[in-house]
């Protein structure tokens, strides 16, 4: 088995590279993923491994050995070397490089009455990943990401789904193509906004629904407002008048789920 002891070690020095910079993540269509539990996940949801990089004394290949492709033989690597490479502060001694999924919405299949959420210009990569965790949560059908403000692969934005950027159905695209696309397939859109609005329970999610949530200091665009089968508006009783958006986006996902029988 390969052994790397060196943070200098040029394949090292390129992982730093990948973990640290979009660019370099975007050049080479490839990711890191950390730790046991993600790996399985991106595993299961069909990711592609091209390389498995451990600590012997922190992590047991063999407990993940059987799921790891053939061609993918594991590296052995040092803990200064995984402690340069690791985003997380305590994880089980395990990496992975992944190749990135190609997430064109025009290749989206959908179920016939599909729950989808749509997500404009979020910028955090922490509340990409909060939204892809409450997605999966509610088991919504595809996430939709329009007019994208961050890398989808960031380390944050994995971390912070918990894995489940890989277990999400996920499809990238601008606002106009997006919309296009959902009118096409007669999908009712409804844009959490305070514009032309009505509280939201009181519409019906049974059908085929997209609920498309917006930034918290600009909300969603004009365009969405307009496209909208019907604007919808969570009320609230504090002194502000936004929520995080993982929030509003798990209240609009939940009663659309209670409504279709959970």
């Amino acid at each position: 088995m390969k052994q790397i002891h060196s943070t200098q070690n040029p394949l090292i020095k390129s992982l730093v590279l990948l973990q640290e910079k979009a660019k370099v993540r975007k050049q080479t269509g490839t990711f890191l993923i950390e730790g046991k539990r993600e790996i399985e996940l991106a595993l299961k949801g069909g990711y592609v491994l091209e390389n498995v990089l451990f600590v012997p004394e922190m992590f047991a290949i063999s407990s993940i050995q059987k799921q790891i492709p053939s061609f993918c033989n594991p590296i052995e690597i040092s803990k200064e070397v995984y402690q340069k490479l690791a985003y997380r502060d305590t994880t089980e001694g395990i990496l992975a490089v992944a190749k990135a999924k190609d997430h064109d919405l025009n290749a989206l299949q959908l179920p016939e009455n599909p729950l989808i959420l749509v997500a404009e210009a979020i910028e955090k990569p922490g509340n990409i990943g909060a939204l892809l965790r409450t997605a999966d949560a509610v088991g919504a059908d595809a996430v939709l990401i329009a007019n994208s403000k961050t890398d989808l692969y960031n380390p944050n934005c994995i971390r912070s789904s918990v894995g489940c950027l890989f277990t999400n159905t996920i499809a990238m695209s601008t606002t106009t193509e997006m919309i296009t696309f959902l009118q096409q397939k007669k999908i009712a859109i409804y844009s959490a906004t305070l514009q032309n609005a009505n509280v939201y329970h009181e519409n019906d999610f049974t059908q085929a629904t997209a609920l498309v949530v917006g930034t918290e200091a600009t909300g969603l665009t004009s365009a969405w407002r307009e496209a909208a089968t019907q604007n919808i508006i969570i009320p609230m009783s504090g002194t502000i008048d936004s929520m995080n958006v993982s929030v509003a986006a798990a209240i609009l996902l939940f009663e659309a789920k209670r409504q279709r029988g959970f």
